[in-house]
């Protein structure tokens, strides 16, 4: 019997829905037996742990309401999973808002805080925790007998963080942010056996897109491939980030958009 392509512990920030969801979900699908999840919405975290539950009895599922800007609860989400499974070895902070869609000067400091508070800071937050960690425990083996790391974070950024769109100053400048904070970290990190890469998806058919399917549709048209992505494509890319088979990937801003930021 073949070992699982991810023996050990995933942890998933923004699971409730959409992008994030799509990623728990797919973690259990390929093997992975220990999943923690989070967000702030309870019912809907609910929700995925109950699936998840339900359609692979084989996992263990820690579900953990928090709020991704405050530091407590990002250490609270850390030791709650550090405590029942002992280890963190694939973390994907995929916990995000678009926010307003307004220029500048028509934006309040608040709604700007706002964005940047969970779409930097509260990535940062995550990241810095799961790293205090992983720095201290040992790389975990592979299944394919490749080199074991002491672990694998991928931040879910945007095409957006490469390429501007009007009115979402706060959003683009969070999102670009998040690219260059993965390849500082991944220079700082490789010493100690920890990858750290991103996604940048593009338009993707979550709720927030297909709701208003008219407002997203030029931007669309501009893609080559003409069509909104699938949370499931963007999944499989991050699972890839996280596997043994992407061992030699550091510091990567992965583009999963269709083509848009090559148009």
């Amino acid at each position: 019997m073949s070992s699982p392509v991810f023996p050990g512990v995933a942890l998933v920030t923004g699971a409730a829905a959409g992008i994030g969801r799509a990623i728990a979900c797919a973690f259990a699908r390929e093997g992975c037996e220990r999943i923690v999840i989070a967000d702030r919405t309870e019912s809907s975290l609910k929700a995925v742990h109950s699936q998840i539950e339900a359609t692979f009895p084989i996992v263990k599922v820690l579900s953990c309401v928090v709020d991704l800007s405050s530091p407590e609860d990002v250490q609270r989400l850390l030791d709650s999973a550090i405590a029942l499974f002992g280890r963190v070895d694939y973390a994907v902070n995929a916990a995000g808002i678009l926010g307003a869609s307004k220029r500048s000067h028509e934006m309040s400091v608040e709604e700007f805080d706002q964005v940047l508070q969970v779409d930097f800071r509260g990535c940062w937050l995550c990241s810095r925790e799961e790293l205090k960690h992983m720095v201290n425990q040992e790389p975990l083996p592979s299944h394919d007998g490749r080199p074991g790391n002491r672990g694998a974070i991928v931040n879910i950024a945007s095409q957006l963080g490469i390429v501007a769109r009007p009115t979402s100053p706060a959003y683009c400048a969070s999102k670009a942010a998040v690219i260059q904070m993965t390849k500082s970290d991944a220079i700082d990190y490789s010493e100690d056996n920890i990858r750290i890469n991103c996604v940048c998806p593009g338009l993707i058919g979550t709720a927030m897109v297909l709701d208003n399917l008219d407002y997203f549709r030029p931007a669309i048209g501009i893609s080559p491939m003409k069509r909104y992505g699938t949370v499931d494509e963007v999944a499989d890319c991050v699972l890839f980030l996280c596997s043994s088979k992407a061992t030699f990937m550091q510091g990567a801003a992965l583009v999963v958009d269709g083509g848009y930021t090559i148009n």
